[in-house]
């Protein structure tokens, strides 16, 4: 199967994923999609607006289920997880972190693999520095963490007017210029987008974005042990790839892979790439497994 044919649609809604799945998490319900079997992972989907596991996964759920237990996660207000009402719910990055350490819990997992895009990979990081006894590996792809400007391209993600012209602003700042979406695609993510409770959390989570960016202190990302691959396209212009380069500089035992004529959307514009990538790197092939507290340097490619 190509790389395009994975991301068919039927109808503009998703078929790939298998079906939803909820669990209780602090007070509200948090969708998931689980398959396969062996080392835990979980995929953490972007803040864009129609963002959510189908629209951002679709594309290689399968490949990593093929090779661990995976786990693709709806952030809270997105998606099929509940959106609890603003006046009464602070969307705020440590009510996602919360939410994450929660979902973890909730299924008695242990020592996982955090895969996060964006605002997921914000989120990846924020329980690998609140709960580092639950994380054995971070995948950080075109991360948030280190983002305090709100750039004229990020602009179309923020302030993203609800309109299929909008949408299709906001997905041409996200993939590559080669990269054409299907019909379905724009269609999923706009109807989703337009959902009265999407919409009214979208518009919370975005403000509070716009007011305090998705970044951390330096000094709090160097306290993250983690084994951490950070993955970047090379044109990313949402999260630049020197936004990449200072992820190494502050991880202390992290490595990169940088994807040329790719932008925010490695896991969509170049899926099974991604997932090898990735899988690689949790298996340890070709990468060190650890040389600081974590396990000991050298444990490369067998």
């Amino acid at each position: 199967m190509t790389d395009e044919e994975r991301t068919s649609t039927v109808n503009g809604a998703f078929t790939a994923l298998p079906a939803v799945r909820h669990v209780e998490t602090l007070g509200y319900r948090t969708a998931f999609y689980e398959a396969g079997a062996g080392e835990t992972v979980i995929l953490l989907h972007g803040g864009g607006a129609g963002a959510d596991s189908r629209s951002n996964w679709e594309g290689c759920f399968d490949l990593f289920a093929a090779r661990a237990r995976t786990f693709a996660v709806d952030l809270v207000g997105f998606g099929e997880t509940d959106k609890p009402d603003p006046e009464r719910f602070a969307y705020t990055q440590d009510a996602r972190n919360a939410q994450l350490v929660a979902f973890i819990e909730a299924l008695g997992l242990e020592r996982v693999t955090i895969i996060g895009n964006s605002m997921g990979g914000a989120t990846a990081l924020g329980v690998a520095m609140t709960r580092p006894d639950l994380v054995a590996n971070l995948v950080l792809m075109g991360s948030g963490g280190l983002t305090t400007h709100i750039s004229h391209e990020l602009g179309a993600v923020v302030d993203y007017d609800f309109t299929e012209a909008g949408m299709r602003r906001l997905i041409g700042v996200l993939s590559n210029p080669g990269f054409v979406p299907t019909s379905g695609q724009v269609s999923y993510r706009y109807e989703l987008s337009v959902r009265p409770d999407v919409r009214a959390a979208y518009r919370a989570t975005m403000g509070w974005v716009k007011a305090n960016g998705l970044a951390y202190t330096e000094d709090q990302l160097r306290e993250v042990k983690a084994r951490t691959l950070v993955v970047n396209g090379k044109d990313d212009v949402i999260v630049p790839v020197e936004t990449a380069y200072r992820f190494l500089e502050l991880l202390e035992n992290s490595t990169g892979y940088i994807l040329p004529h790719c932008r925010h959307w490695a896991m969509i514009e170049y899926p099974r790439l991604f997932a090898e990538v990735c899988l690689d790197f949790i298996e340890g092939r070709g990468v060190p497994n650890g040389g600081g507290p974590g396990g000991p340097a050298g444990q490369g490619e067998d």
